[in-house]
């Protein structure tokens, strides 16, 4: 891990939304150190400052890929960065989905929106050991169409069961439409055989976990990752505390059993 951001030249960017591009980094010299499923970068744009983003990829080569969505200055440059292009990248900070004690378990992905980009590296290890895991069913939502993230590539998903459902439909829309929770009921899933894994605006983490605690699924089978303003990534500013936790070092990926009490305060 390093404070100061490391070089790392675009090497492809893919538009995902109007508002939001997938970024693939390789290391101009050294690479940092390995990241594991949900932890996030700080991820630099020379001259307009930085913002921690999950990652979305992880390469043999060291490369990354880190999805962006266009909300503010910073994220504005690095959506706007092309091919060829250098940013700065420091890390990895904060926890991981730790897929890994899911062994020998079912498996359910629930994602909201650009959510969906920090699950993808724990769905596609999951999908690559089938001996390891069971059953994976992928739950996603989005407010329309058109925020939908991956399309493509989550279609060819060999999961035992993907569902998509959006707010707000458009005309050629044929899918589900409604809150990703309703897709639950089609989720073939064993509470007791099963561990969760849920990113997306915190309203939806808040009812999707509740929802699989009332089903039946122990809160600390279900883990979420929480967003908060992180500045620093190292402990030390406090911009990312919620309540007795520090995200950027404890976070952003949480048990339930820790992450309800503390979501259940209005002021946090």
């Amino acid at each position: 891990m390093t404070a100061v951001p490391v070089p790392h030249r675009v090497v492809a960017r893919r538009p995902e939304t109007p508002d939001t591009v997938t970024l693939r980094l390789e290391p101009v010299g050294a690479a940092l150190a390995d990241f594991a499923p949900g932890q996030f970068a700080m991820v630099h744009s020379f001259g307009r400052g930085e913002i921690p983003v999950s990652v979305s990829s992880v390469q043999a080569t060291g490369g990354l890929a880190h999805t962006i969505r266009s909300v503010g200055a910073v994220s504005d440059g690095l959506c706007a960065t092309r091919v060829g292009e250098v940013v700065g990248l420091r890390g990895p900070y904060g926890t991981s989905w730790e897929l890994e004690r899911a062994h020998g378990s079912d498996v359910l992905i629930v994602a909201g929106g650009i959510g969906l980009a920090p699950l993808r590296p724990l769905i596609l290890r999951a999908l690559a050991e089938p001996e390891a895991y069971g059953r994976v069913d992928v739950l996603i939502g989005a407010r329309t169409p058109a925020d939908l993230i991956g399309r493509e590539e989550v279609a060819g998903w060999p999961t035992a069961f993907t569902g998509v459902s959006v707010d707000q439909p458009d005309k050629d829309w044929r899918g589900d439409v409604g809150v990703v929770t309703q897709l639950l009921d089609r989720a073939d899933f064993d509470p007791d055989a099963t561990w969760a894994f849920i990113c997306g605006p915190e309203p939806m983490i808040r009812a999707t976990a509740r929802d699989l605690s009332f089903r039946g699924m122990p809160r600390e089978r279900i883990r979420v990752s929480l967003e908060r303003n992180m500045r620093c990534a190292t402990g030390h500013c406090g911009h990312c505390q919620l309540g007795p936790l520090l995200l950027c070092q404890a976070g952003p990926v949480v048990d339930w059993v820790q992450a309800e009490p503390l979501l259940s305060v209005r002021e946090l």
